[in-house]
């Protein structure tokens, strides 16, 4: 199933995609307000909501409301760095050493916007774009190995690790860079784990002003989505809701030859097989 976030005018509401239209979830009445709800509680109400999208007409269409990020707010953005190879060999030119063990910073939750919302720079002069396959966790996972890791994935979004370059090494993290208000658009939609058969062989691509910039496939991460949530899991627990980003591909605007960094008007396209695409405008500072 693909659940959405959506507004059509009265605020806040979830649902599940079905045809060209939303099956409006809120007005079942059936206990979940929230997609963290709906996540945290289980495969029992996957199963009841397949019932009630089987049975119900969509209520209102795709195209006439505006779609949400998909989750509220998180517990935690979790995202690597450098865990493609060919982006490692871009950001050694750019004097960025390799990774020994796996790269992870946070990107604050505060960041997190929609599926077509816009992005704002904010005092960013160096604004970056970096396509990359989101997961949700659905299972709170402590120290679990990789075999038993696909069964607390609940599903997946496109996310777009916005990212203001000049910020970045301001601290040993790469948070202060990777967490500016509008800089993590996801979505469009959670597709539910069983939607995708292996993660790891899903097309995902980034245009910009229609022009590709990254085109590669999640087969080329370094570490695979099952050893980043056994590493992860490894010091502290992953909850239902948490967000991973499991890394961008090379073609990144700072590697560039000359680089090619974000301005106002420029609209960004990240987009992955079986999941859907998202799409934001740069916008002048706000």
């Amino acid at each position: 199933m693909k659940l959405v976030r959506y507004d059509a005018g009265a605020g806040a509401r979830i649902g599940v995609v079905k045809a060209d239209g939303i099956v409006d979830l809120t007005a079942a009445r059936l206990g979940w307000t929230t997609m963290m709800e709906i996540i945290a509680a289980g495969a029992e109400t996957l199963d009841a909501i397949a019932g009630i999208v089987a049975r119900d007409d969509a209520s209102v269409a795709l195209d006439g409301v505006r779609l949400l990020a998909p989750i509220e707010r998180p517990g935690k953005y979790l995202a690597i760095g450098m865990n493609y190879a060919k982006h490692r060999d871009e950001a050694d030119k750019l004097g960025i050493a390799s990774p020994q063990h796996q790269l992870w910073f946070n990107k604050q939750t505060s960041c997190l916007s929609g599926p077509f919302d816009a992005i704002d720079p904010g005092v960013s002069e160096k604004l970056d774009y970096e396509v990359e396959l989101a997961a949700v966790i659905g299972r709170a996972a402590k120290r679990v190995s990789e075999a038993d890791a696909p069964g607390h994935v609940f599903g997946y979004m496109v996310a777009n690790d916005v990212s203001a370059r000049d910020w970045q090494f301001h601290s040993q993290t790469f948070t202060m860079g990777k967490s500016f208000d509008t800089h993590g658009p996801i979505g469009p939609w959670i597709v539910t784990a069983d939607e995708i058969a292996d993660p790891h062989a899903l097309g995902l691509r980034c245009f910009v002003n229609g022009e590709k910039r990254q085109d590669s496939n999640t087969s080329e991460m370094v570490a695979s989505l099952w050893d980043q949530i056994a590493y992860l899991s490894t010091a502290f627990t992953l909850e239902p809701g948490d967000l991973i980003a499991t890394g961008t591909p090379h073609g990144v605007g700072a590697a560039l030859e000359p680089p090619i960094f974000l301005k106002p008007g420029d609209v960004v396209r990240c987009e992955i097989d079986g999941i859907g695409a998202i799409e934001n405008m740069v916008v002048a500072p706000r």
